[in-house]
């Protein structure tokens, strides 16, 4: 099911799911979401001042989140950084509320890839994978694309891989799913833990030795996540070591699927980022370097 879009006058909640929010860049931030002619709410775990890798408690970031989504004003709940936490909170969210206050939109990135499985496996929703406000890599294309997501997605039927790299050619179609490789193989055994089947399979990490994404991967492959799989698409790879050491790796670990494989998308830890939706059907040609949207990423 895909959320409506976004208008002028909508109310968007800023939450902080994960990791403390730096004030300096969160008020760079508002003005932005602001001028877009935007309601922001800010969350009380944006502002907290925490000490340690926690914007807050577990319950306070969950009733943060919970209370935002439950907010009827409220059209899209936005997480304001990632880090790492969301996974702890997920627990402790009234997941039926949720689903009875009604569809939309969820947008965020990096650690936010646990709240993405958890609103597509519990409430049946579409969400935007998208860069955070919150952050340095929250430059005008990268702010510019996530606005034209919320407001105008049918300007974004097509997204193109910033430096394109055929891995594996072929075309394919399916869901795009996926994100956060970290996040992905941290979900297993879990009930978001969800699987790539019939899916076009997104995956992007920051500050992992190739050894670890070698770990993970071999993880989501051993606990079956990936069969059925339809396609995969790589973003960035940011401070994760040798660019053709992780290439290798993919091939190594992911080509024996033998399904297309796109990389150098130019999505997640990465200045001028794109907005990828989460659910929606998309085709993949890894000749042309492209997504094709069957559909508008929202209604």
């Amino acid at each position: 099911m895909r959320p409506a879009r976004l208008r002028a006058g909508d109310t968007i909640a800023l939450v902080a799911p994960s990791g403390p929010v730096p004030p300096d860049l969160l008020e760079a931030a508002l003005p932005v979401l602001r001028g877009w002619g935007l309601k922001v709410r800010v969350g009380p775990a944006v502002y907290s001042a925490a000490p340690g890798y926690l914007s807050a408690p577990d319950a306070d970031r969950a009733a943060e989140f919970t209370e935002a989504w439950l907010d009827p004003e409220v059209k899209c709940v936005l997480a304001a950084r990632g880090g790492y936490g969301a996974q702890r909170m997920l627990d402790l969210v009234d997941w039926p509320a949720l689903r009875a206050a009604g569809p939309k939109v969820l947008a965020g990135s990096s650690d936010v890839t646990a709240l993405h499985r958890a609103v597509h496996v519990h409430l049946g929703l579409d969400t935007v994978f998208s860069p955070m406000p919150a952050s340095v890599l929250f430059d005008a294309p990268a702010a510019e694309h996530l606005r034209r997501t919320l407001f105008e997605p049918e300007h974004h039927r097509v997204l193109r891989a910033a430096e394109p790299d055929v891995l594996v050619p072929g075309r394919a179609s399916g869901v795009l799913v996926g994100g956060n490789l970290s996040l992905l193989a941290a979900g297993v055994g879990t009930a978001e833990q969800g699987s790539a089947r019939d899916g076009i399979v997104l995956l992007e990490d920051v500050t992992e030795s190739v050894y670890r994404l070698d770990r993970m991967l071999t993880q989501l492959l051993r606990a079956g996540w990936f069969d059925g799989v339809r396609g995969v698409v790589a973003g960035s790879w940011a401070a994760c070591g040798d660019p053709a050491e992780i290439r290798s790796l993919l091939l190594e670990r992911l080509a024996p699927l033998a399904v297309p494989m796109l990389g150098g998308f130019g999505f997640g830890h990465v200045a001028s980022a794109p907005t990828l939706p989460l659910g929606a059907r998309a085709s993949l040609d890894v000749e042309l370097g492209t997504l094709a949207l069957d559909s508008p990423a929202l209604a």
